[in-house]
């Protein structure tokens, strides 16, 4: 049932555990996501009720904020507006 289409996040071994990072929370998402589908299907299955709108509802409020958090390349054209001043893109060559 999964909309997003996305590849199923994995953990980078690199990461700071100390931190909730991009990966981890990406983790994390998919994973909530995922049980609260499986959580609407089996409320589907009885009708409708408040248990199932309330399911819905935090459903696609996860689902929006994996899609905000989903990790985005700095670029030039975005560069400011994701740090708050002029600059360009570190380039790795």
């Amino acid at each position: 049932m999964a909309e997003h289409g996305d590849a199923v996040p994995k953990r980078e071994d690199k990461d700071d555990h100390d931190l909730l990072t991009y990966s981890e929370a990406g983790v994390r998402l998919h994973q909530e996501i995922e049980a609260l589908e499986q959580r609407v299907r089996e409320l589907s299955e009885a009708g409708e009720s408040e248990a199932l709108t309330a399911t819905r509802a935090r459903l696609t409020t996860l689902r929006a904020a994996r899609d905000r958090n989903s990790r985005q390349p700095i670029n030039d054209e975005n560069f400011e507006k994701f740090f708050g001043y002029k600059g360009v893109a570190k380039r790795n060559t």
